[in-house]
């Protein structure tokens, strides 16, 4: 992996495994249209930061405006090892990501999330994404995309505390014993 950063604007650049992201509203709602009620914008609600979240929020998408950017720039290193191990870590990310959306799709109207990968993560969307951006910047040999993906995540880490209080407030008891027996990035649920 690098640590200077390469520029190189091309076809087989990073952007294309980072597509996903400005296409992920379109995915979500043919999702819950396929699998769903079509309400997957009411399902995943409105969380109501308070000031410091809101600033928090507003921080973490400049690393992700810095991802997208990059991306553009950043040319793959096709053909070698990189390429390979990245390629298989992003596509589980992905995959990771489309299971995650059809869980919010088939969750009915009212319900928390609770079923499907959200019973080994609170948070299995910022898992996902954070390793599809692994698995970019291992095909692209960047430290720099991993340093951003990085300090992205640590901003969510705010944001996730955020939904799971505003998920106390609509769901009380029952998400309460959810976070009880779910590990909030990744892990073996505790039993009933």
């Amino acid at each position: 992996m690098s640590w200077v950063p390469a520029f190189k604007i091309g076809v087989w650049n990073a952007w294309i495994l980072m597509l996903y992201l400005p296409l992920s509203q379109v995915i979500i709602t043919l999702v819950d249209k396929a699998v769903g009620t079509a309400q997957v914008m009411k399902k995943m609600g409105y969380v109501p930061y308070g000031k410091k979240e809101t600033r928090v929020y507003a921080a973490s998408m400049v690393p992700l405006v810095l991802l997208f950017l990059y991306s553009i720039f950043l040319p793959l290193k096709l053909g070698t090892v990189w390429f390979y191990v990245g390629l298989a870590t992003y596509l589980v990310g992905l995959a990771m990501l489309v299971t995650v959306m059809v869980n919010v799709a088939s969750t009915p109207l009212g319900q928390p999330f609770v079923a499907g990968v959200y019973r080994y993560s609170r948070h299995p969307g910022y898992v996902s994404m954070f390793t599809i951006w692994v698995g970019v910047s291992v095909a692209s040999a960047s430290w720099l995309f991993l340093l951003l993906a990085v300090v992205n995540m640590g901003l969510v880490a705010f944001e996730a505390v955020a939904e799971e209080r505003a998920c106390l407030e609509v769901f009380g008891d029952e998400y309460r014993q959810y976070l009880n027996r779910t590990p909030r990035w990744i892990g073996i649920p505790k039993p009933k």
